[in-house]
């Protein structure tokens, strides 16, 4: 109908984000100009999991070309504080080793210089002498009162215990028919956005202040944190976003401690520090997902209804207990009952220290480790009862009309027809006829599983939640922390233009899009109209503590502020218009551009109209505040502090999953394909279905990376195993399916909008879909993640025999450093004898050895070397040790070295013999053992494995030239295998 309004909201309008974006013209933080005379920072980063710091010698790298400073942890500690532990414990948490290193990849010293390459440089120069210490990267283990102890002043790894109980668990447990349980091991891993952190710092000693720009992206409750780190009031510490963001998906958040390193690096340059993370960096050393091990029993009657849960939880955490953790642990609390009626609960919660890079924020945050063992268990329960899986999810759901549900842990479920929702997905997903296709897949002999799983997606989380690991006599005295606040500010200028400022920074949400579409259907104009303003300044704009784009916030609590602030000019232009109309305000309608009367939409008068009126003419407002400009904040009331009972509605909003797929497994490889994948959701009001479709999408996408490929790895040492994209797996499109994507929607109560979050639902529900269905098709009651074609292969075909000695075992040591072992020959010109005096000199050494800077000769069997050595995307100055000792000149020599720089160490022992050839010349044949640790272990098995066959042949090569001629072999399976440099 001519002059209807239109309604923008829950169309899929274009993205406003696209044009710049698709086309190269993102704002970045590396894209960001920097002041003239701006400094750059590269970090030296430990090699040892566990090693006690016994000198760092810079005197070399002060002295370098273009270096400012070298900065080591005795500096950050004289002008910092500690970072805020998450929990009551007698520790520190620096963001640079002090005494000791604690992790791979924590930060020792920082080069601070001209450019990064000449920081990169400086690093080279940098001597640091360790004790290796033992380490402990399993969490079981840590608790063993054997084990080392990484905070001596806890005596102790577990940092935390608590237990809680709600209703009656033991009494639902003895009068169980049957008590069902099972226990994961849910791995380590992370997001890996294509932006690494970034910040850019600079400090004004006249103000004692620090300007900071940095690809931070909330929580800002951790403002405060880095505010008290750098010993400054909040309003000395500026905190700025880029306009764009590379992704995030939570990582980002970890980059909080390298704020506080640059800034201190700022303010000890006297000149501004920029520092962008690379990506071994970033897979080394960022934050990751929390690995759990879960033990959890349900009290089930005949009929597969679930009376009760005991729930087993030991949460490790890395290294230190960095803020917010322990929260990964406490964010799903409310939530350990998922989307059924389940009234007693017993929990018992550990908190404990390893050798590994701290936790934090990751997509999914908590959900993924609760519902796989949550989910797994039903499984279990229908299979060990004899019943369908579908009915025992059926008879546990929430039930129709009960909502608002509270749970037994205290989380207040908002809306929801959870039956409806399942009952829809099952039939217009199709379990039937996928069923159908699991028969006869399964009659032509084919592997093929179907996983079922529900869900609950909480959104909007309670900051309050995570004071729940204190008990409640502690939180008493602490005093109440609860809720969540969400800020929006509109404006509106001289000319009718309408800007949005929110304390959001995007990450591929759609801010700039959906916060158009919801402002632009409060005040009747189009989104083109309104301009959204995406970089965030904490001197500038509105914001709190719990400002950020984080817990799928933002949705139901940003673009609801926005709503409110939208509102708030629109009753105050209605007050306006209504003057010159001659109608009551209440009789005011904005649409298409005008203000009108709405029985009599000819009676209007341009928006701009009554907008520029503030300004030029403000004394013919009737308000007592003319400006158009609002500001809204928005805390929900239903977000309360834990009760002295410890029920905690730990978040605003809850939505629905249900999901099925069916797999089939590859008999030979024990390949996963998912043939089908069905996904249901109800996230309340829909406000753009194409981004709702891209958050699904993408959360689904990471979700298959963490069933079947993503793992942070570990040695038993500690040596981090896969530091490359070649060992940590990521899939990419070919490998990500695409879901068949339903939804119903209840709109929440409690939200301005009705919205609820979306973004990290699938990250919840998908892998333990995948693995039920995995199990499924196996038959087999225990099944951890990755669920890799190695991992499963054991279970189709058994343990894989040792394959017999060859040149090349790409494997992992006992002591979980990569094992290289490999054997070769070289023909040379001289005769032995000469040759041996050429491998026992100095000089010689020096110029055959690939990257060598000199060799020094100790004793007669004792040799020191200084080289520079590269491995893929690895290269590192070292110092090598190297020792003589069978000598049977001139036949052979045993040679023992140790190397250790600061990307990492080594050692191994070979052997070297010698023989004349009856055409004249020696045969040279040798054989070698090494392990490597550190960052270059971290490099991928066949890319370690061949550099490490490079350099070798690389060294007999020239010694066969320095002799005057001759070629190396290096055997039939280094041919095999890409022996040839």
């Amino acid at each position: 109908m001519a002059g209807q309004a239109t309604t923008w909201c829950g169309q899929s309008v274009e993205r406003v984000e696209d044009a710049a974006l698709l086309s190269g013209r993102g704002r970045f933080i590396d894209d960001l100009t920097v002041k003239t005379g701006t400094l750059h920072a590269a970090i030296l980063r430990s090699p040892h999991a566990h090693a006690r710091i016994v000198a760092i010698r810079t005197e070399a790298a002060r002295k370098a070309p273009g270096v400012a400073a070298i900065l080591t942890g005795t500096d950050i500690t004289a002008h910092s504080a500690s970072l805020v532990v998450g929990v009551k414990a007698p520790i520190e948490c620096w963001p640079i080793a002090t005494d000791r290193v604690r992790y791979i990849g924590e930060p020792v010293a920082i080069a601070i210089a001209a450019d990064r390459y000449l920081a990169e440089d400086a690093l080279d120069l940098i001597e640091v002498e360790y004790e290796p210490l033992p380490a402990v990267v399993d969490p079981l283990a840590a608790l063993e009162p054997d084990q080392p102890v990484l905070h001596e002043p806890l005596g102790t790894n577990l940092v935390s215990e608590r237990s809680f109980r709600y209703g009656d668990p033991d009494k639902a447990f003895a009068e169980a028919a049957h008590t069902v349980s099972v226990t994961i091991r849910y791995p380590r891993n992370s997001c890996t956005p294509m932006e690494t952190y970034g910040v850019v710092a600079e400090y004004d000693p006249g103000e004692d202040s620090y300007d900071i720009l940095a690809n931070f992206m909330g929580p800002f409750s951790l403002h405060a944190v880095m505010a008290r780190a750098l010993k400054v009031p909040g309003n000395r510490f500026r905190l700025r976003t880029p306009p764009d963001s590379g992704g995030s998906f939570g990582v980002k958040q970890g980059v909080f401690p390298y704020v506080v390193l640059m800034g201190i690096a700022a303010r000890l340059c006297g000149r501004p520090v920029k520092w962008i993370e690379d990506r071994l960096e970033h897979l080394t050393a960022s934050v990751s997902a929390t690995n759990r091990v879960s033990t959890l029993r349900a009290a089930v009657d005949a009929e597969g209804c679930v009376h009760a849960l005991a729930y087993d939880q030991i949460e490790d955490v890395g290294a230190h207990i960095r803020a917010p953790e322990p929260a990964t642990l406490y964010r799903m609390h409310g939530n350990l009952t998922g989307a059924y009626d389940i009234r007693h609960v017993s929990v018992r919660n550990r908190v404990v220290v390893t050798n590994k890079t701290p936790t934090g924020l990751n997509r999914g945050f908590g959900g993924p480790q609760v519902y796989y063992a949550l989910e797994r268990l039903m499984q279990r329960i229908a299979i060990e009862l004899g019943l369908d899986p579908v009915d025992v999810i059926r008879r546990n759901l929430v039930p129709s009309g009960a909502f608002p549900y509270r749970t037994a842990t205290g989380a207040l479920l908002d809306s929801g027809d959870y039956l409806k929702a399942f009952e829809q997905a099952l039939d217009d997903g199709g379990l039937d006829a996928l069923r159908k296709r699991q028969a006869e897949a399964r009659a032509e002999g084919r592997i093929y599983g179907i996983g079922l799983t529900a869900a609950v997606e909480p959104s909007v989380s309670n900051m309050g939640y995570i004071t729940t690991v204190l008990t409640p006599q502690e939180r008493q005295k602490a005093g109440p922390k609860n809720g969540a606040q969400a800020t929006a500010t509109v404006a509106i200028d001289p000319l009718g233009g309408v800007s949005v400022h929110v304390a959001s920074v995007p990450q591929g949400q759609g801010h700039r899009t959906v916060l158009s579409q919801v402002v632009a259907d409060a005040l009747g104009l189009k989104p083109s109209d309104i301009r959204v303003v995406t970089d965030f300044d904490s001197a500038r704009d509105a914001w709190s503590i719990a400002s950020g784009n984080y817990a799928s916030r933002f949705a139901a609590a940003v673009g609801g502020a926005a709503h409110l602030a939208a509102e708030r000019i629109k009753a105050k232009l209605a007050r306006s218009a209504a003057a010159q109309l001659n109608v009551p305000a209440s009789e005011i309608e904005f649409a298409q551009g005008r203000i009108r009367a709405r029985g009599n939409p000819d009676n209007a008068i341009p928006f701009s109209r009554i907008a520029a009126a503030s300004h030029w003419s403000p004394g013919l407002i009737p308000e007592a505040d003319q400006a158009l400009r609002e500001t809204a904040f928005w805390t929900p009331p239903e977000l309360t502090p834990p009760t002295g009972q410890d029920e905690i509605n730990s978040s605003l909003c809850h939505g629905f999953i249900f999901d099925f797929c069916g797999v089939e497994i590859d008999r030979d490889t024990g390949a996963v394909r998912i043939d089908k994948y069905v996904t249901m959701h109800d996230c309340g009001r829909i406000l753009h279905p194409g981004m709702v479709a891209g958050q699904v999408t993408g959360g689904f996408a990471h979700a298959v990376g963490a069933a079947l490929y993503e793992e942070y790895a570990y040695g038993p040492d500690g040596a981090f195993l896969t530091g490359t994209f070649a060992d940590y797996l990521v899939p990419t499109a070919m490998e990500v399916p695409a879901p068949l994507m339903l939804h119903v929607e209840t709109p929440s109560p409690f939200t301005p909008l009705g919205t609820k979050g979306v973004g990290e639902g699938n990250c919840m529900s998908t892998p333990v879909c995948i693995a039920n269905a995995v199990a499924d098709a196996l038959g087999i009651a225990e099944i951890d993640l990755p669920l890799t074609p190695a991992k499963i292969a054991k279970h189709l075909h058994g343990e894989e025999k040792e394959p017999p000695h060859a040149f090349v075992r790409p494997a992992v040591a006992a002591a979980g450093i990569r094992a290289l072992h490999g054997s070769g020959e070289a023909k040379v010109a001289a005769a032995p004898d000469a040759v041996w005096e050429l491998l026992l000199d100095p000089a010689t050494l020096a110029a055959i050895i690939p990257g060598c800077h000199g060799v020094a000769r100790v004793s007669e069997t004792h040799f020191r070397a200084d080289v520079t050595l590269g491995i893929g995307p690895v290269t590192g100055r070292y110092k090598a040790d190297i020792r003589l000792r069978d000598l049977v000149r001139p036949q052979s020599v045993t040679l023992d070295g140790v190397v250790d720089g600061a990307l990492g160490n080594a050692a191994g022992t070979g052997r070297i013999r010698l023989s004349p050839m009856p055409e004249g010349g020696s045969l040279l044949t040798y054989d070698y053992d090494a392990q490597i640790g550190g960052k270059v272990a971290s490099i991928g098995g066949r890319l370690l494995d061949g550099a490490a066959r490079v350099v070798i042949r690389q060294f007999f090569a020239a010694l066969a030239r320095k002799t005057g001629g001759g070629k190396t072999k290096a055997g039939l399976f280094a041919r095999l295998f890409g022996g040839r440099a």
